[in-house]
């Protein structure tokens, strides 16, 4: 998710970037819907609660990014992918392959926190609704469709807007990684409570896959509102970090040039 200590990729083998987006989705399920299924229920003892899963979802967001976010750009989501795309950040023609490879990793995330969480004796996935998403009745919070329809689409197209701008050139970029963490974080922060928090349609689809069900039925506002909200922040990125000679820097480092500045990293 992002990103980007590098947004357009390098020229590394395909398989590789394919391998690190689908490692970095298969974290993210495991670590953020982990914290959620096996460490923040009220019957577990010493319960991280909401905000202990909030950071644990930015947590993965943060050290994959560094781990292997230089091989990939880290997207680690669809919709990130598709976002960048749409602002001019990432070749259109590699978004089909990263989200296979993003679905293929988080529903292996998604495998293997069943086999773990299944190795207690009173667990029951689909009772335990698995960390799935759902509005309306299967809302944490009995948020309306509606609502869960705009948290969803305005969060993503925070987040988008975060990632396009603490990678961009004129940002100081190694601390992308933390930013975009961060960025997640307070977006799980604001949004369990509504969906359990998507704004990454692989993240939906892994453990939906294996609630069925409702969780099934309703995936698709988890990847129309996500989907929608990036195509909105890349369009609106295309204007925003669009780079231009006349552009001034308002910052601590003065009245600078843009290309003065590109100049002087140089």
């Amino acid at each position: 998710m992002a990103s980007e200590l590098n947004p357009r990729p390098r020229p590394i083998a395909a398989a590789r970037r394919l391998a690190a987006e689908a490692t970095g989705a298969f974290w993210l399920v495991l670590g953020g819907c982990g914290a959620a299924v096996l460490a923040a229920g009220a019957d577990v003892p010493g319960s991280i609660g909401l905000v202990g899963v909030s950071l644990a979802f930015g947590l993965t967001v943060f050290t994959m990014a560094f781990a292997v976010g230089f091989i990939s750009g880290g997207h680690f989501n669809p919709a990130v992918s598709i976002g960048l795309a749409v602002a001019g950040r990432f070749p259109a023609r590699d978004v089909p392959g990263y989200v296979a490879a993003q679905l293929v990793g988080a529903t292996a995330g998604a495998g293997v926190l069943a086999v773990i969480a299944g190795g207690h004796p009173g667990f029951e996935l689909v009772a335990s609704g698995f960390a799935a998403n759902g509005y309306g009745a299967h809302s944490p919070g009995g948020y309306s469709l509606a609502a869960s329809f705009v948290t969803e689409a305005l969060l993503t197209a925070g987040f988008l807007i975060v990632i396009l701008g603490a990678t961009d050139e004129r940002s100081p970029m190694p601390f992308a990684p933390l930013a975009i963490g961060l960025a997640l974080a307070l977006i799980h922060l604001v949004s369990i409570p509504v969906t359990n928090t998507s704004v990454n349609p692989a993240r939906s689809t892994g453990p939906a896959l294996f609630v069925g069900g409702w969780a099934l039925q309703q995936l698709w506002l988890f990847w129309v509102a996500p989907i929608a909200g990036a195509v909105v922040a890349g369009l609106a990125g295309r204007w925003l970090f669009a780079h231009r000679d006349a552009d001034v820097s308002p910052g601590p480092i003065g009245d600078m040039p843009i290309e003065r500045m590109a100049d002087e990293r140089r």
